[in-house]
């Protein structure tokens, strides 16, 4: 598939790449396919770009390499609607806001990205009841001097 990106280029994009989201992302219900493109190998990190809307790429990571004791469980619809079994397990991704600085970002563990690698289907879970948020410091504080002195 190609897909334009203001961040990217155009990319060619293997259809094995391709993550349908049936019902969209919060605050982006029209916005049904993302294609999930690693940033390196054996990197956490990868992005979500929209295959619609060029202007539209989540940083994501794999929350497990920086919150080892991350667990939720996901209701029965979700994991029916995304055909998850025991033999199937999902890759989970948070999606990363980064405010100024790399050493600053934040994931967001109450609302995971979960994706059925084998039919490549996906939907943004919001949790609840759990002891989450939205901003999860990736990298713990630095000693000042570290920092560049602030």
């Amino acid at each position: 598939m190609l897909i334009k990106s203001t961040r990217f280029g155009e990319l060619d994009v293997p259809d094995e790449q391709i993550i349908a989201f049936p019902q969209g992302l919060p605050g982006f219900p029209s916005e049904k396919a993302f294609a999930l493109l690693p940033h390196q190998p054996d990197s956490p990190f990868a992005f979500l770009q929209s295959a619609a809307d060029p202007d539209l790429t989540f940083l994501v990571v794999e929350p497990f390499a920086f919150f080892p004791d991350y667990q939720f469980e996901l209701d029965d619809a979700t994991t029916a609607a995304l055909k998850l079994a025991a033999d199937n397990p999902p890759l989970v991704l948070s999606i990363v806001t980064v405010r100024t600085s790399l050493s600053d970002a934040t994931a967001n563990l109450l609302a995971p990205v979960v994706i059925n690698r084998l039919d490549r289907l996906g939907a943004q879970v919001v949790l609840e009841k759990v002891g989450y948020t939205t901003r999860h410091r990736l990298f713990p504080d630095k000693p000042a001097a570290a920092q560049g002195g602030k």
